[in-house]
């Protein structure tokens, strides 16, 4: 009998119990492995960028790293200049939002008198009960808001830095992940490291140009119902569904409610129509299209993750979920002790038709002359 074998309740035991370490680490960790992890991927997306600096323009590493992070700075900070003038287009208007609300706010009031039979006095008193109870913890709300601005001004710090940094060092950090391995080991480790950049490098690219194409159709189809901030919805749009699955709910509701105070209930329904439109285009043409099958992580684990990200660092664990769970199945693919855990997280594959192979024949028949 072999003694070295370990019996499954042993190793699933230790597994579950690696599961919890690495996640309560994860928590504790946060300010550090949020914007880290997040760094990784933008610096495989700015790889392809950095060499082109580096070997046809041949400047040094690390200015060729400092250039591409720039870039992405500039990018972004335009990106965001566009979507504050539109917020600021809003505000404006909140005049005209807060009499909208307010008539939508006594028409609910007497709907709910007509039907469920409570006067406006009770609803008014519970709504003032509401309000004092909100009031008594205001200074929590605002602690927690400043708190929130720090903790993000902090997080873009650090993601401009790990960013450079890990562009710069990309080199050391290659052959660190080939020599901490033995030397029989080398190759595989090349070879899922360099498939890992290729795969998510397309999958994030993929995903801003699905969020480009979201954006179009969203403004597009909002302009041409006469929808009051068509861009700054559509853009809501496209930016939120970034996040997969919940994303494209969060920007309906915000979109939904910003139609209903400023057109009424007839353009709110217009817009939720033409949100389940996009979505369903999303779904079944750009994402194969766009994003394709090059992360393929079935549904429930998809989402389990979705959920245990936002659960552990909110809306960046919500983002940085999927690619690190392709990550982690490219991995176990390659590793044979875990190839099951792979097999789990991926999707369901249909069986292959066996295809009929037809073969041209010629039948030569010899006689023989007399």
């Amino acid at each position: 009998m072999n003694q070295s074998f370990t019996p499954f309740y042993t190793r699933l035991a230790m597994v579950l119990f690696s599961i919890i370490c690495i996640g309560y680490l994860a928590i504790l960790g946060q300010t550090l492995l949020a914007p880290l992890l997040t760094s990784f991927l933008l610096a495989l997306l700015l790889l392809p960028l950095a060499n082109y600096l580096e070997k046809k323009c041949r400047l040094k590493r690390s200015l060729a790293s400092i250039i591409s992070v720039v870039l992405m700075i500039a990018l972004l900070s335009s990106i965001l200049y566009f979507l504050a003038n539109q917020l600021t287009d809003l505000w404006q208007d909140w005049p005209l939002l807060k009499k909208q609300a307010e008539t939508s706010f006594h028409d609910v009031q007497n709907w709910i008198s007509r039907t469920f039979h409570i006067n406006t006095h009770k609803q008014i008193d519970y709504l003032k009960d509401s309000a004092t109870s909100a009031l008594a913890t205001s200074a929590t709300v605002l602690g927690a808001t400043i708190l929130t601005l720090s903790s993000t001004l902090l997080f873009l710090s650090f993601l401009l830095l790990f960013t450079f940094f890990i562009l710069n060092y990309r080199g050391t950090l290659f052959r660190f992940l080939t020599s901490v391995f033995a030397d029989e080991h080398t190759e595989k480790v090349s070879e899922i490291v360099r498939h890992i950049q290729f795969i998510i490098k397309k999958y994030i690219t993929g995903l801003f140009i699905q969020m480009i194409i979201v954006t179009a159709l969203m403004i597009f189809i909002l302009w041409i119902l006469s929808v009051k901030y068509a861009v700054l919805l559509g853009l809501i749009a496209g930016i939120f569904n970034i996040i997969p699955y919940l994303g494209i709910f969060s920007a309906l509701l915000i979109s939904a409610l910003i139609t209903f105070a400023t057109a009424g209930a007839a353009k709110m329904l217009l817009v939720i129509v033409a949100f389940l439109f996009v979505h369903t285009i999303d779904g079944n043409v750009l994402m194969p299209l766009v994003v394709g099958s090059k992360v393929k992580i079935n549904a429930l684990f998809a989402f389990i993750g979705i959920v245990v990200g936002e659960m552990i660092w909110g809306i960046s664990g919500m983002f940085l979920c999927i690619p690190y769970l392709a990550m982690l199945k490219i991995i176990f693919d390659r590793v044979d002790p875990l190839k099951p855990w792979g097999i789990l997280l991926g999707g369901e594959e249909k069986p292959h038709k066996k295809r009929k192979i037809y073969r041209i024949t010629k039948k030569i028949k010899l006689e023989e002359q007399e």
